[in-house]
């Protein structure tokens, strides 16, 4: 749902993609090939929000932001589900794992890595190509050329989804049972842990 407040309209790009149970409120931008998951909420209520080109907002996401603040995913951010992002800036091509927490005034730099479930502290400035993990998190070491390679294959499915949602999604009444001839999807795509 996308919702005007204050005298405010999101923007959305016509190739992004907005799923029906999302909530984008108010003063929001979001760029081409985004995908935003079901019930992430987008709150640009009190403040600003960008969204750059080939970002993607999982399920169950908050972003959100003390008021006057504008918070920014720069291109290529992919937030992973249930995270939360508070009035934080999020550089080019970060990966911000499942249920991780970024607070206020943060400036994670360019190509980091946030952990699942690690919570990062208001105003913490992370340089470019970290990895953090932890409660309150820490710089555990630096990102490698093969872990942001896979990070971005990732991204890529996440980039190519808006246009197979706005090709193939639609309601449906349910099947009561599973097809003999139903395909298996391909395994284009394989954990951090297997690949290493």
């Amino acid at each position: 749902m996308i919702y005007e407040f204050d005298g405010y309209k999101p923007v959305v790009d016509e190739s992004a993609y907005v799923h029906p149970q999302a909530a984008v409120t108010g003063n929001v931008v979001i760029g081409k090939d985004v995908y935003i998951a079901p019930g992430a909420a987008i709150r640009g209520d009190w403040g600003k929000i960008v969204i750059n080109d080939g970002c993607n907002v999982q399920e169950n996401c908050t972003i959100h932001m003390f008021p006057g603040v504008t918070v920014v995913l720069e291109e290529g951010a992919h937030i992973g589900h249930g995270a939360i992002i508070h009035g934080g800036h999020i550089g080019r091509n970060c990966l911000v794992g499942m249920n991780a927490v970024v607070m206020d005034r943060v400036e994670l730099g360019d190509e980091c890595i946030v952990g699942a479930l690690s919570f990062v502290k208001e105003g913490m400035e992370v340089p470019n190509r970290k990895l953090l993990v932890g409660n309150p998190a820490k710089v555990v070491k630096d990102v490698s050329d093969e872990m942001i390679k896979w990070k971005t294959e990732g991204t890529k499915l996440y980039q190519q989804l808006p246009g197979q949602l706005h090709d193939s999604l639609n309601e449906c009444e349910p099947l009561r049972e599973e097809p003999e001839d139903r395909p298996s999807q391909s395994v284009n795509y394989e954990t951090w842990g297997k690949r290493k």
